[in-house]
């Protein structure tokens, strides 16, 4: 390993774990302080009293989690929180686990117990390393001070190369109090052997994926959270206008493609968009950027894209060919590869025929006008689709930040995001997480507006952030989608478990929310009819502080286009009755290749055999 070394000076390891972090750029930290890691905010304490590194005290640890998480997603940067060692460390686990899931860069700093004490249940002693061992990229525990610097460098070149994830560094008391001679290490100057992302493409599946795509008639892009993580954005864009490509996106890919453009379908998947989920079923070509074929996405699996062949770009060789095996995989940063594979389009003197897609893009528009996103209205209450539309009209260019339920898939369908506005947890989908990943993102992006959607229930599940807020006067503005129920578990129930409404019901216990904010010394505001909705976002956005908003919604509506589990995207429920969906013929088997072949075909076009 090869290390960019300054002046040496005599420290302790709490000192040198805060001065690496300052010198990987880390302004802000969220964290919650206890026993075992006090000797790091003793020197946390100096280091904030000199400038430059600002602590935020969270409530709970959940919330410092959480924090790192949304000012990762916000700005690609490494996210940072602390947590003592035992019931600290634990608390952090869901966070963790959310990161893990959905690629989010962040380094994690646990206190433990001395050393001599590791193995002896001492006092506040858990293994945090080993529990969570299978929701990080990597971890160390510090064993003497001298590697301190060392670690911190890897830690954040490992969580923020390849596919991003989160890293654990836990440091046992005594090394955070042990003096030494430290010598500080300076980003950029690690090389772990062993440890090398493929960065560029093969540039034969590069000219292979090139072929496919002038080949197909009816294709379709489908992009995820990889394409943000890499920053692809621009290289996306450039991708469909070129090829005349429709783009559709994961949950974590929102952001990625002006929703506003005309080549845009919106989300698919279990609650997508019924065009993006028709045309996925119905492509020739699928090209899967930055995508992992969740299920949520897929569906029924064997039936996701049956007609189609598939070009899978991805920078984690674990996830091309996992879920679905691909024609053209192509292992490498999406950014790299889309560049190349561009510019070797441009250099081939590729020349697009502006009509080949042509019948295709008229098809989905047709789909489009017959199968609309639609907002009810009712004479009696408001829908929960009509308040995300008045903040999408008010606040376009917020950054948005979700908890997870119906009011995450309608902000999901209504919402158009820019490049990082979308901060919502899709992998582990977790309650909670909205208010915590809103405080982290304000935090980095300063005076841009960010807005918490929120549920009933979601906000309960962290509501004591609201202290953190308080303390900060953090500009949050936080929408709750209040229908009194856990309504993603009350739809479920009503459609799969013959409307046995178990513990779902909110209402018997539901805090004063308005009450509750201003307990915090922060904005309450209720909205409880159409008439006061337009005022009300308006009102929460002009307070300079930060506010909540308890919005009062119909009680039963449910989140549709629905994919139910096991089915196929094609069998979408709640679209509009007057529409039928289009049955699509059987595809069969050629005997002889294995080919796939509409019913419709006598013989088949890739051997010729009669079927």
């Amino acid at each position: 390993m090869q290390l960019q070394r300054v002046a040496v000076k005599r420290a302790s390891g709490g000192f040198a774990l805060i001065d690496s972090l300052k010198r990987h750029g880390v302004k802000h930290i969220f964290g919650y302080p206890g026993g075992a890691i006090l000797p790091i905010y003793d020197e946390l304490y100096k280091a904030e009293a000199e400038g430059g590194i600002q602590h935020i005290l969270v409530r709970h640890e959940q919330g410092a989690a959480h924090a790192a998480d949304g000012y990762a997603r916000a700005t690609g940067q490494v996210g940072v929180c602390f947590g003592t060692s035992g019931p600290g460390a634990t608390n952090l686990v869901t966070g963790i686990a959310t990161a893990h899931m959905d690629s989010i860069p962040m380094v994690i700093i646990t206190g433990q117990v001395a050393r001599g004490a590791i193995g002896t249940d001492a006092f506040q002693e858990t293994d945090i390393y080993g529990i969570t061992l299978p929701i990080v990229k990597h971890s160390y525990v510090v064993r003497d001070p001298r590697d301190m610097a060392r670690i911190v460098a890897e830690a954040f070149y490992i969580a923020s190369t390849g596919r991003p994830g989160p890293v654990l560094i836990d440091v046992p008391k005594d090394v955070a109090l042990e003096e030494f001679d430290y010598e500080p290490i300076e980003p950029g100057s690690v090389k772990l052997p062993g440890y090398r992302p493929t960065v560029k493409g093969n540039p034969r599946q590069i000219a292979n994926a090139l072929k496919l795509i002038h080949e197909s008639t009816q294709p379709l892009l489908y992009v995820g959270g990889g394409a943000i993580a890499a920053n692809a954005h621009a290289e996306v864009q450039e991708l469909a206008e070129r090829f005349n490509l429709p783009v559709t996106t994961t949950l974590m890919g929102i952001g990625v493609f002006d929703e506003h453009h005309p080549l845009a379908v919106g989300m698919l998947g279990m609650h997508g968009t019924a065009y993006a989920n028709f045309a996925v079923m119905e492509c020739d070509l699928l090209i899967a950027v930055g995508a992992r074929f969740d299920d949520r996405v897929t569906g029924k699996l064997d039936e996701f894209a049956s007609r189609a062949k598939v070009i899978h770009i991805d920078v984690d060789p674990a996830e091309v060919g996992k879920n679905r095996t691909p024609e053209v995989p192509i292992v490498g940063d999406v950014k790299n590869v889309l560049q190349e594979l561009l510019k070797r389009s441009t250099e081939d003197g590729d020349v697009v025929d502006p009509n080949r897609n042509a019948a295709w893009l008229k098809r989905i528009d047709r789909w489009r006008e017959e199968y609309p996103l639609e907002v009810p209205h009712y004479a009696d209450s408001l829908s929960p689709q009509e308040v995300i539309v008045e903040l999408a009209t008010q606040a376009p260019h917020a950054y948005y930040t979700t908890d997870v339920g119906q009011h995450q898939m309608w902000a999901a369908q209504f919402l158009k995001n820019g490049p990082r506005r979308w901060i919502s947890s899709a992998g582990l989908g977790t309650m909670g997480f909205g208010v915590p990943a809103a405080m982290g993102a304000k935090m980095a992006v300063g005076d841009e507006q960010v807005i918490c959607v929120s549920g009933d229930a979601s906000f309960q599940m962290n509501l004591q952030e609201l202290g953190t807020l308080s303390q900060y006067n953090i500009k949050v503005k936080t929408v709750i989608i209040n229908n009194g129920w856990q309504g993603m578990v009350r739809q479920w129930q009503q459609a799969f478990y013959g409307e046995r409404y178990s513990s779902s019901n909110m209402q018997s216990g539901m805090p004063d929310i308005p009450k509750l904010t201003e307990a915090y010394g922060l904005k309450g505001i209720v909205i409880r009819s159409r008439d006061e909705l337009a005022a009300g976002i308006a009102e929460m956005l002009a307070h300079d502080g930060p506010v909540v908003v308890d919005v009062r919604v119909r009680r039963d509506e449910n989140c549709y286009p629905m994919v139910a589990p096991g089915k196929s995207n094609a069998q979408m429920v709640g679209l509009p009755e007057h529409k039928k969906l289009e049955k699509l013929p059987e595809v069969l088997q050629c005997s002889h290749c294995g080919a796939k072949n509409m019913s419709t075909n006598k013989f088949c076009p890739e051997c010729g055999t009669k079927l």
